[in-house]
């Protein structure tokens, strides 16, 4: 049975919500928020777009290197729970700045006020 590569993408945003806050572990940046998923046409790369709640850039490098030690892991967790295809894509964690940016936007929007 073949998978197309949205509903690829929807299935590994589902399973790796839990996965990945349960392996990367650290208060300093609390939930991680995944924003979306996109997979290549060949599903040899997953593009995971993720956010924290902080706007401090020391705390998202440091989310950052924290998800990118545990992505072995992450991958081995995933492929436990994905049991329909054949290779589990390469994972690719990428920050997603639009909240940011639109933060950033209202906050000019409020001082024009």
């Amino acid at each position: 049975m073949s998978i197309t590569t949205d509903r690829l993408a929807s299935l590994i945003q589902r399973e790796l919500a839990s996965i990945v806050n349960t392996s990367v572990r650290d208060k300093s940046f609390g939930y991680i928020n995944l924003t979306e998923v996109k997979v290549t046409k060949d599903n040899s790369f997953a593009t995971i777009y993720y956010t924290i709640l902080s706007d401090d850039p020391k705390i998202i490098e440091k989310a950052h290197l924290a998800i990118d030690e545990s992505k072995v892991l992450i991958r081995m967790e995933l492929a436990k729970k994905i049991n329909n295809i054949r290779k589990i894509p390469d994972l690719v964690f990428k920050y997603d700045e639009a909240l940011a940016y639109g933060n950033n936007i209202d906050k000019i929007l409020k001082t024009l006020k």
